[in-house]
């Protein structure tokens, strides 16, 4: 019983031994097959890096103003009896936009102006009695007090009478109309907005970091998004006063001309201050840089003899990056002028594999 029971066990040792073995010396061959067989080769587009001068920025979120605009309000309450104006028109400076009733004060106008003329007629009769001594010289100076409080009675009603004329108080264009004939309004209400569109303020704040670099006379560039593509230029016209002890920003004012008044006050751009000196940065196309959290790389084409051969293969390079303007981004470091990196294909390399750049592929 016990020689069967070793007989088998041998049997088995046997054969589990061979499989092992054949499989073991299946994956020999293999490997030495895949060791003789030459790398791929991957084709890739590249281009050098270039050395360029750049205009140093600063760029920050602003928002248009308009450099003269209000809500048209009353000084006085009343009732509407007139509307001469049409919503979203453009209005010139002392344009007539609302009436309120003014009937109480005409009659009180009609009244002191003939007690300015009675006053009037007596000073002048005060006056010729006192040439004849047949009038006191306090009888003179209450006559003329008299006259200059009538004159000022008729000048207040003047007065009234032009806060009820509501006029525009600077040329601009008009918003929607929020009142309507007949309605009684009180001081404050909104009527209207008044806005000047050309030119437009752009107010934006900047770090203190940048403060030195914001100068009055500084060309700006601002985009919409309204139009995309379109770039319009203006320069800075002031700046605060003090940086916020809380932010540590300082407000920053350019004015944007706006000729086509296709800009509105209330608008937000991006700004761009663009200084007038320039510096020589080095800039690779944007598509060459591999974003990573343990920090972004390139791809650098160098060149290597294999066997005698000459080959080209791909180094892994981690570099710094500054601004990116359009599709070129700035190096701070890690790689130097006239360097060749990868910009298409990298998601097929490794470190150290061979490539190869077509004649279309190579900037």
């Amino acid at each position: 019983m016990k020689k069967a029971f070793v007989v088998v066990i041998l049997v088995l040792l046997i054969l589990f031994g061979g499989i092992f073995g054949f499989k073991l010396y299946g994956n020999y061959m293999m490997h030495q097959a895949l060791a003789h067989m030459p790398v791929p080769v991957v084709s890739v587009s590249a281009s050098k890096v270039e050395e360029r001068e750049w205009h140093p920025e600063v760029t920050a979120v602003g928002s248009f103003a308009a450099i003269q605009g209000v809500e048209v309000t009353p000084q006085l309450g009343g009732a509407i009896t007139g509307i001469y104006f049409h919503s979203g028109e453009y209005v010139k400076a002392g344009t007539p936009l609302i009436q309120i009733d003014n009937s109480n004060q005409l009659a009180q106008l009609a009244s002191d102006e003939a007690q300015q003329r009675l006053a009037q007629i007596n000073l002048r009769r005060t006056r010729m009695l006192i040439a004849t001594k047949a009038a006191s010289q306090s009888q003179l100076d209450s006559a003329v007090a008299t006259y200059q409080s009538a004159v000022a009675a008729v000048k207040n009603d003047h007065a009234t009478l032009a806060k009820l004329a509501i006029r525009a108080p600077f040329s601009g264009y008009l918003g929607v109309r929020q009142v309507d004939l007949g309605q009684y309004i009180i001081p404050g209400t909104a009527m209207v907005d008044l806005q000047s569109w050309d030119p437009l303020f752009v107010n934006f704040t900047v770090p203190q970091s940048d403060f030195a670099r914001i100068h009055v006379g500084t060309p700006v560039q601002v985009e919409v998004d309204s139009y995309p593509g379109q770039t319009f230029s203006g320069k800075i016209t002031a700046t605060g006063a003090a940086i916020n002890a809380a932010t540590r920003q300082i407000d920053v004012q350019a004015t944007v001309p706006n000729p086509k008044t296709i800009l509105r006050p209330g608008m937000f751009g991006n700004v761009t201050v663009i200084e007038k000196r320039l510096e020589k940065v080095l800039t690779v196309p944007a598509s060459a840089i591999t974003y990573n959290t343990f920090g972004d790389f390139v791809y650098v084409v160098e060149k290597k003899t294999v066997h005698g051969k000459e080959s080209q293969i791909v180094l892994q390079r981690i570099v710094k990056t500054g601004i990116q303007r359009g599709s070129e981004v700035q190096i701070l470091s890690g790689l130097q002028a006239g360097e060749l990196v990868v910009t298409g294909g990298q998601i097929k390399l490794h470190e150290g594999s061979p490539v190869k750049i077509p004649a279309s592929g190579k900037v």
